[in-house]
Formats: structure tokens, C-alpha cells, sequence
């Protein structure tokens, strides 16, 4: 069975072998007219870091800071995707809302009372940013005054929408060596710290 296949040749590792550090490896500089899939977060090929809807706001705070990431996928107990939470959306008058308006202390709050659920999302279609340029996202996301943009393809197996990437103005920004920022932070933010301090 294996008698077509040849043996492929083996060699000695140099004493200057590294690890790889993609992060370290020369990129193409990136630019408004790079293609956009150049700044994209493939979810094809990086799983996605999520919680479940019932987890603490500090916890889902404390995965985003071990992951380095701003933003998590909400799902219930089947798996089954329900939301998205940001770091706005931990740091930002939701968590003081729900307190007001459920009598809710901060540690009884859940990701489901802050997050934003499925039906309130929109999403790019993978087919426009195949043919989408870097300045055509920035332009799209200013639009929408997020920090971060869904994207879907059709699985044409079974006729349903899969998120298949993620775009990140903060991601971009470095990547384009200039600040983009298009949510507007609540001035009394250290106002909402102190009272989210306060009340744990």
C-alpha cells in the first residue's frame, strides 16, 4: 500500500534553530490599499475564544486579559452561539444599567445581561471582503462606530451562515500604524470604574 511513497530525508537540527514567532516574522507592509484579507482574524483557522452566558463578568474580564484579546463569543450550555461581549461592553454603562434596573449586585451579573445577542449583530458577507481593500473596512467600521466587525460565508452543506472571521480596528490600527478609534468612551468612565469597584 505505502510501496509508491518514498521516505522524505531528515536532518539534524542547527544549533540556530528557533522557534517560529509569527509575530516576529517579516510581514508585508500593510496599507489602506492592502487587500482586507490581510487584516482579517480567519475563524477558519483560529478558534474563536468564547463563554458560556452564565459566567461573571470578572471571569469573562479574565479571559480576555490571558488571551490579550478585547472581545469573547457568548454561547449557551448546547454550544450554540448567542452573543458577543467586549471589553466596552464589561468596562463600559452596561453593567451600572443592569445594576439600576434589575437591583442586581455586580457579582450577580451574568455575560447574558450585558452582552449583545445574536439578533442585534450584523455581519459582513466573506464574498465583499474577498474584493474589499483595507481602507474599505476602515471606512465600513467608522461607519458603524464599532471596534469590531463579524464576518459569514454560506455553508452550502446545510444552507446555514458560519462566522468564518473578525475584524479588529485596534488589530488594524497597528497593523496600519495609525489610530482608529470610532466608539465614543463614556466621559465619566472613571466615574463608571469607581462605581463598578464599589459595588463588588
Amino acid at each position: 500500500m505505502l510501496a509508491n511513497y518514498s521516505v522524505l530525508p531528515t536532518m539534524s537540527l542547527p544549533s540556530t534553530t528557533d522557534l517560529v514567532r509569527l509575530d516576529q516574522r517579516p510581514h508585508p507592509p500593510i496599507t489602506l490599499n492592502s487587500s482586507a484579507l490581510e487584516v482579517m482574524t480567519d475563524l477558519r483557522l483560529i478558534n474563536p475564544v468564547g463563554i458560556h452566558q452564565s459566567a461573571s463578568l470578572r471571569e469573562a474580564h479574565d479571559r480576555m486579559i490571558s488571551h490579550g484579546i478585547r472581545l469573547l463569543f457568548v454561547h449557551d450550555g448546547d454550544g450554540q452561539f448567542t452573543g458577543l461581549i467586549t471589553a466596552t461592553d464589561l468596562l463600559g454603562e452596561r453593567p451600572i444599567q443592569c445594576m439600576k434596573e434589575h437591583g442586581k449586585h455586580y457579582v450577580d451579573i451574568g455575560v447574558g445581561d450585558v452582552m449583545t445577542p445574536r439578533k442585534q449583530l450584523e455581519a459582513l458577507n466573506l464574498l465583499d471582503i474577498e474584493h474589499a481593500s483595507v481602507g474599505h473596512m476602515v471606512a465600513t467600521m467608522k461607519q458603524m462606530g464599532r471596534q469590531h466587525a463579524l464576518v459569514v460565508e454560506l455553508n452550502p452543506g446545510n444552507g446555514h451562515y458560519e462566522l468564518c472571521g473578525l475584524f479588529s480596528t485596534s488589530h488594524m490600527a497597528r497593523l496600519l500604524g495609525m489610530p482608529l478609534s470610532f466608539i465614543r468612551v463614556p466621559q465619566a468612565l472613571s466615574e463608571i470604574q469607581y462605581s463598578l469597584l464599589h459595588a463588588i
